[in-house]
């Protein structure tokens, strides 16, 4: 059954559409919010949430891009605001608390991540990586992952964000630029 097939068929509500497109995407899917999400758990909701929003909105899909765009699109959105609302419930609880010497200032320390698809071998470099990645705007975050990780090309990118083709080039320029700075000590 064609893509066109299964969109008409989830648009009208056909919950196997719904089952077929997860086997088709369901990795896709887990591997780019995991890269963002940096915990299996988390990107397992994030994965069922995006299949749920795919189902939900399907009656708007348009079109205008391809349906694995689409999906990405939902994926990223979801794992962004994951991490937004990571972020605001850190500033109200403290996981670990350790007070700066030379600032005094609150410190929380996020332990390493190691992808599951790393090779044993790589995962020292794999958690300075994420942690790296972590530094970055949510722009140049977010096409680091999907050029590198999910070896997406700059055309789909740039439908992904919603930006123009040169706009994604320099976008990755600046990321690899800051990942260079950022671990520059680490890689001496």
């Amino acid at each position: 059954m064609t893509e066109d097939k299964l969109i008409k068929l989830l648009k009208e509500g056909d919950p196997t559409a719904l089952e077929r497109f997860f086997l088709l995407y369901k990795d896709k899917v887990f591997n780019t919010a995991i890269s963002y999400i940096q915990n299996k758990e988390d990107a397992e909701e994030i994965t069922q949430d995006v299949f749920v929003e795919l189902f939900n909105s399907a009656a708007g899909f348009k079109g205008n891009s391809g349906i694995s765009t689409w999906i990405y699109r939902i994926t990223v959105n979801k794992s962004l605001d994951a991490l937004r609302y990571r972020s605001r419930k850190k500033r109200f609880a403290i996981v670990r608390s350790i007070f700066s010497s030379t600032t005094g200032e609150l410190e929380i320390d996020k332990a390493d991540f190691i992808h599951p698809g790393i090779e044993t071998d790589m995962k020292e470099d794999s958690a300075a990586l994420f942690k790296a990645l972590d530094k970055l705007p949510p722009n140049q975050k977010t096409a680091f992952i999907l050029s590198k990780i999910e070896g997406l090309s700059n055309r789909e990118i740039s439908e992904i964000i919603g930006v123009s083709l040169s706009s994604v080039e320099s976008i990755m320029f600046r990321a690899k630029q800051n990942l260079k700075k950022i671990l520059s000590a680490y890689f001496k």
